[in-house]
């Protein structure tokens, strides 16, 4: 009988293709002639009209030498699919004069403002996270300062209303309001950060106190409480995010951000690999493991009668391949974690699932 370490050999070469199977691009038969990009596409959905594999969407593009950011197409480009001369099929944009718009300051002066290309991913899905919520570590939220109350003796605070914190460190006077949400940990129970929640914007008055600084409460998401940290106000979104296909990282998803045990397209998870790993854009397929297999005389699943035998595996133990159910999109990257948004499911999907080369 095969030893566990062949089998989860075997596990893994079925989770990852071989290195020497190269990425084929294969065009969709339904794949559109001509499109012209509409306000509210996204790269990944235009991406899938033409590929089943969407990150290879830049291989389209190897040819055109109009176009130096195939990930920066904007409302009202149109995009041709053709044959080149080596067989290979390519797109081609056609791109109007750039409409540059222009507003008016409250000053009455002209802002100029150049198109904005379409997002790589569903904005509406992805922007709370981008914009505010976040992971960090004890050390990191701990060493920020914290709201302390009120002259009202108030323990909840909501917009407009006037607070008195700690002192800062830092000589910015706007801030975002913080608050220690939930501790995430990996598969083996290691601490990886704290997920945290923005809860409003502040700004901080001047006064002339000496340990601590008058706060304005601004734009509240949710109601303040005291020991709710300041935090900087800094914009840590990536500019633009590069589809990319993952090669030798795996991981697994290890929570999620909106409280739900079981998970589905357009769900937003954490993955245990961090900036070091992987990168805004980055894509991953989704992997589950059947239950184990006790190979006997009546075949049975592991723990079908015990549950508590699943916490012992033995060589006799079988296995079962991890089997693809779905897609992720990186978007957001931290230290030890990141946030991924799922694109493609068909099953659904709970903390524990397997991320590794799509």
């Amino acid at each position: 009988m095969m030893s566990k370490k062949i089998l989860n050999f075997l596990t893994a070469l079925l989770l990852l293709p071989a290195i020497c199977w190269a990425d084929v691009i294969n065009i969709k038969q339904d794949a559109p002639q001509k499109y012209v990009v509409q306000k509210g596409d996204t790269l990944w959905d235009i991406s899938k009209m033409y590929l089943d594999k969407p990150w290879l969407w830049p291989e389209l593009w190897r040819t055109n030498v109009h176009i130096k950011n195939p990930h920066l197409i904007y409302p009202g480009d149109e995009l041709a699919l053709r044959q080149n001369e080596q067989g290979e099929m390519v797109l081609e944009l056609s791109r109007q004069a750039s409409k540059k718009e222009i507003k008016m300051s409250p000053q009455g002066n002209k802002l100029v403002k150049e198109p904005d290309p379409i997002p790589a991913l569903p904005w509406s899905a992805i922007k709370p996270f981008i914009e505010d919520d976040q992971i960090m570590q004890s050390a990191d939220y701990e060493r920020h300062p914290y709201i302390l109350g009120n002259q009202d003796g108030s323990v909840l605070f909501a917009s407009n209303n006037l607070t008195l914190s700690k002192a800062s460190r830092s000589y910015q006077s706007h801030f975002k309001v913080l608050r220690k949400q939930n501790e995430i940990y990996d598969m083996a129970g290691n601490f990886i950060g704290l997920q945290i929640r923005h809860v409003a914007n502040a700004e901080a008055l001047d006064a002339d106190l000496d340990n601590q600084r008058l706060v304005k409460i601004e734009d509240a998401n949710y109601e303040v409480k005291r020991g709710d940290r300041l935090v900087p106000a800094e914009n840590d979104s990536p500019d633009t995010i590069t589809l990319s296909a993952a090669q030798g990282q795996r991981g697994y998803i290890i929570d999620d951000l909106e409280q739900h045990r079981l998970l589905g397209k357009y769900n937003v998870v954490v993955i245990d690999l961090g900036r070091e790993q992987v990168s805004a854009g980055m894509v991953m397929g989704i992997y589950i493991n059947g239950p184990n297999i006790i190979d006997d005389v009546q075949p049975k699943y592991k723990g079908e009668n015990d549950p508590l035998a699943n916490a012992f595996i033995v060589d006799s133990d079988i296995i079962q391949p991890a089997l693809k159910i779905g897609e992720i999109v990186v978007f957001k990257v931290f230290e030890k974690a990141s946030y991924a948004l799922i694109t493609k499911s068909s099953k659904v999907i709970s903390r524990g699932a397997i991320v590794a080369k799509p």
